[in-house]
């Protein structure tokens, strides 16, 4: 019997390695998957609901998703339907998602093994971009690390707010710290009924909210690269200015044209003072990078503003973060590419860098794969319900870019739609490029060469 549990061990390390030699991107999916899988069982428990009740399995899966993939939507009010241990597991699968597919797959050869082999280290490398392989295990430690303070950080501020608001030392702190892990992590899930429409005009409340989903948005190749060379920016790479200047620009035109859209909305922001509605603005600029907060009704914003919305989510945030949609860095790399070809340029160029043309053709391949899985699904949708194709775009793009706003159809979905952004959650969460090479079965390497011969192209 003593020698069990080191077969176990043993055999275990070895289905792992050879895994990870076969398909690393087939292990980490397989990984996040069972995550999925645990918390859903969990929130399947009876103690896991308020009323005492188990809740229906689609529910459960749902929200075990949303809350694994960072999204957001919800089938259910959280702050109601779960009970206190509901909440902690939600919060839980929050912060283990918001690690990645990658680390956590990294993890697991970790807590198996009790070392990162070779390929472990290749797989963490390949979602940080991080290119030193025998740092990947401080690194990983660096990310939980810098990723638990940040949150800290966010909870410390919110604390004495949420305690001014006739909220308790204990129940305030439960809420910063909620706050903290989600807002980083860009899973906007909140543990209240209310959520943050009371704070709707509070700069203490929502603007560390904002600070903390913009940093978690741009990836933590992006934080660690500007914590090296915080006093250099021309030390920063070519990956951390694309990242953060595309980020901010897209703030700033979401913030505006929102601003533009909804200020004489009576449903939205209308009703709200000069000073709230710019903080209004501001944050509905920077939640489509994936967070899914809102301060007012999404389900009563304009049309224009539902599909500025929509273009917002499908980009998404920055490479290896918390955040969903295509990447900022792929929308740069497609934007410089059309520049270049307007000018006749040979080269794609950005911040005196050469981009290599194989980065393009990703940038075109994960652009074109997801507008594919966003439009098979928006097809499903519209042939399960009754809705209209701006909704149902709105609640899917939502889905895929794991951002998690939405207009209110959630829960009224049937369970056959339920089931459909469940799987979009994942296939948004694990990204389009991963799930691609997991189902791939080998590289193919061609000997001989067609002739080229160029097609006429517009």
């Amino acid at each position: 019997m003593a020698r069990s549990g080191p077969g176990v061990a043993w055999r275990a390390r070895e289905l792992v390695d050879r895994s990870a030699r076969q398909s690393p991107a087939r292990l980490a999916l397989g990984v996040f998957a069972a995550v999925i899988a645990l918390v859903t069982v969990l929130l399947s428990a009876p103690w896991a609901t308020a009323s005492g009740h188990r809740a229906p399995f689609v529910d459960a899966l749902f929200t075990a998703a949303s809350a694994s993939t960072v999204t957001g939507l919800v089938v259910v009010p959280t702050g109601e339907y779960w009970s206190t241990w509901g909440l902690v597991v939600i919060l839980v699968a929050i912060k283990v998602g918001g690690l990645g597919v990658m680390t956590l797959a990294s993890l697991l050869g970790m807590a198996v093994s009790r070392r990162i082999g070779l390929t472990q280290r290749l797989l963490v490398s390949s979602e940080t971009k991080f290119t030193r392989l025998g740092e990947v295990g401080s690194l990983v430690r660096t990310v939980i690390v810098t990723s638990t303070i940040l949150e800290l950080a966010i909870a410390i501020v919110l604390l004495p707010r949420f305690h001014m608001y006739d909220e308790s030392w204990g129940t305030a702190s439960w809420h910063a710290v909620f706050y903290g892990v989600s807002a980083f992590n860009n899973a906007g899930f909140v543990p209240t009924p209310e959520g943050l429409a009371p704070f709707v005009s509070d700069w203490w409340v929502l603007l560390p909210i904002i600070v903390g989903v913009f940093i978690g948005s741009l990836g933590f190749p992006v934080i660690l690269n500007v914590a090296q060379h915080l006093r250099e920016p021309r030390r920063w790479s070519l990956h951390a200015k694309l990242t953060i200047t595309t980020s901010l620009a897209l703030v700033v035109a979401g913030s505006v044209l929102v601003a533009g859209f909804e200020w004489t909305n009576p449903g939205t922001f209308e009703p709200i003072d000069a000073s709230g509605t710019a903080l209004a603005s501001l944050f509905a600029g920077v939640m489509p990078r994936s967070a899914g907060f809102s301060t007012v009704d999404v389900g009563q914003m304009h049309e224009s503003t539902w599909l500025l919305m929509d273009a917002l989510m499908f980009v998404g945030g920055g490479s290896a973060s918390t955040a969903g949609g295509i990447k900022v860095t792929t929308l740069a790399v497609m934007l410089l590419a059309i520049v270049a070809e307007a000018r006749g340029d040979r080269d794609v160029e950005a911040y005196g860098r050469r981009i290599p043309r194989d980065a393009l053709q990703v940038a075109i391949a994960v652009a074109l794969i997801s507008a594919t899985f966003v439009l098979i699904s928006s097809l499903l949708l519209l042939a399960m319900t009754d809705l209209r194709l701006d909704v149902v775009l709105f609640e899917v793009i939502s889905a895929f870019a794991t951002c998690g706003l939405s207009t209110g159809i959630t829960p009224d979905l049937p369970d056959g739609a339920k089931y459909v952004l469940t799987v979009l959650m994942f296939i948004g969460r694990t990204g389009t490029m991963t799930l691609a090479a997991a189902l791939a079965l080998r590289n193919r390497r061609r000997v001989i060469r067609l002739p080229e011969e160029r097609p006429i192209i517009g």
